[in-house]
């Protein structure tokens, strides 16, 4: 006995919502659920895969798979289905793909191991720069 396959090819909206609009649901879905210590990462230049990554945590693994799931939410109210959605099970970190942005939603462990804000924002500051990092790499300044 053989049982058929199905393909699910996930479709961007035509015309496609640009990488603010985006950017700016994920931002009001974030707030909505109470996401802590979100960073959006401008990677445009350094990758072709996303013009955007927003880097969030939750306090649980409950809470980091209702985050991802409130993102998946508006973006299909938007018209946008989500690319892919990985890591729900665990919940630890959690990645939705919205095209031209990547959400990460991860514990705050597991987000501290792995600082993906460092990796992705390396360069960015001249040397000698005024400021610092801040734990999750980002640049910060005493005004």
């Amino acid at each position: 006995m053989t049982s058929q396959a199905y393909v699910i090819k996930a479709q961007m909206p035509d015309p496609a919502p640009s990488p603010e609009v985006l950017l700016d649901l994920v931002r009001n879905a974030l707030e909505e659920i109470k996401a802590k210590d979100s960073v959006e990462i401008d990677v445009r230049g350094k990758t072709s895969i996303a013009d955007y990554l927003v880097v969030t945590s939750g306090t649980s693994t409950r809470h980091v798979r209702s985050i991802a799931d409130e993102v998946v939410q508006h973006a299909k109210k938007a018209g946008a289905m989500p690319l892919g959605v990985e890591g729900e099970r665990e919940a630890e970190w959690v990645l939705v793909d919205l095209g031209d942005v990547i959400v990460h939603v991860m514990l705050p462990r597991v987000r501290e191991f792995y600082a993906l804000e460092r990796l992705w924002t390396v360069g960015d500051q001249p040397p000698g720069s005024e400021g610092a990092d801040d734990e999750y790499g980002e640049h910060t300044t005493s005004d």
